[in-house]
């Protein structure tokens, strides 16, 4: 069975400095929710040594963020990580989302696909813009022109400055509608907004769903929020499912035994953990070579 980390946050030893922002509004709910900050630090050894324990054979880095405005640099420095290995490591590159300008974001969309990576990774809510703003759909039409994949941000956020209304699942219905030819990746599976997200994949056969930062464990408990999505699992959504950790966020480890919990049917399973990033992959790589 081969294991696919689909969403690995860039180690904080690669990203620049971020001066004149209160880290606080980002940090201390987070930290007291998922104690974030004792794996922050984290290095890219931490993360290789943390892959072989959990035997994810392959690992997808994300240059997400939540604060600042150093996407060029993200970009450089995931596309240099997944050029040295990879064997090991594919990426996703962002776009300037502080004072998103569409035309500055376009060029930054090229530049992901000449660096040879997958797509890109946004957190809209964290510069309190919604999924469905106009601005953002210049990015989602340029992005499907050049056969990038999108993972957005949904969901539950922790940080006490942004509202969750920007999160909610529903406002990737019309973009999707709109973009029929665009791969979505709707990051945190949404929760608590689950039935929502578990009918928006059964509509948008082009919509996926990644359990980052998520306690795998919770999914198969009765009441948890998880149930309609659970139920799914194995047999109508099966194909829509990512496994991933949102590294240093959750264990890798943990995250891998928590799903070998699950009760899942081994076919499902195995498309979760690793067949369908693998076919994602494919599908992506294949297409940007072909544009």
């Amino acid at each position: 069975m081969k294991i696919i980390d689909a969403r690995i946050r860039l180690p904080y030893e690669f990203r620049p400095p971020v001066e004149g922002v209160d880290l606080s509004i980002y940090h201390s709910q987070y930290d007291q929710v998922l104690n974030v900050s004792e794996n922050r630090e984290r290095t890219f050894e931490d993360l290789k040594q943390d892959m072989k324990k959990a035997n994810i054979e392959h690992g997808i880095i994300h240059a997400e963020y939540e604060y600042g405005d150093h996407a060029d640099v993200l970009n450089e420095r995931v596309a240099q990580l997944a050029m040295k290995e990879p064997d090991l490591f594919s990426g996703f590159g962002t776009i300037s989302m502080d004072n998103l300008q569409p035309a500055k974001a376009n060029k930054q969309l090229e530049q992901v696909k000449k660096f040879g990576l997958l797509g890109i990774n946004i957190q809209p809510s964290f510069f309190n813009i919604p999924i469905d703003h106009k601005k953002l759909y210049a990015v989602y039409s340029k992005a499907e022109e050049l056969g990038l994949i999108v993972a957005i941000h949904t969901g539950v956020n922790y940080s006490t400055a942004h509202p969750l209304k920007y999160e909610h699942p529903l406002l990737l219905d019309q973009v999707a509608c709109d973009f029929p030819n665009l791969i979505i990746i709707a990051c945190h599976a949404s929760w608590p907004w689950v039935p929502e997200i578990a009918a928006l994949a059964r509509k948008h056969p082009n919509l996926y769903l990644d359990f980052g930062g998520l306690a795998p464990k919770y999914i198969g408990v009765p009441g948890s929020g998880w149930d309609v999505l659970y139920k799914f699992m194995n047999n109508l959504l099966s194909d829509q499912l990512l496994f991933a950790t949102d590294w240093p966020v959750f264990s890798m480890e943990r995250a891998v035994n928590e799903w070998k919990g699950l009760n899942l049917k081994k076919e499902a399973l195995e498309k979760i953990l690793g067949g369908n990033a693998m076919q994602l992959i494919k599908k992506t790589k294949e297409g940007l070579a072909s544009r």
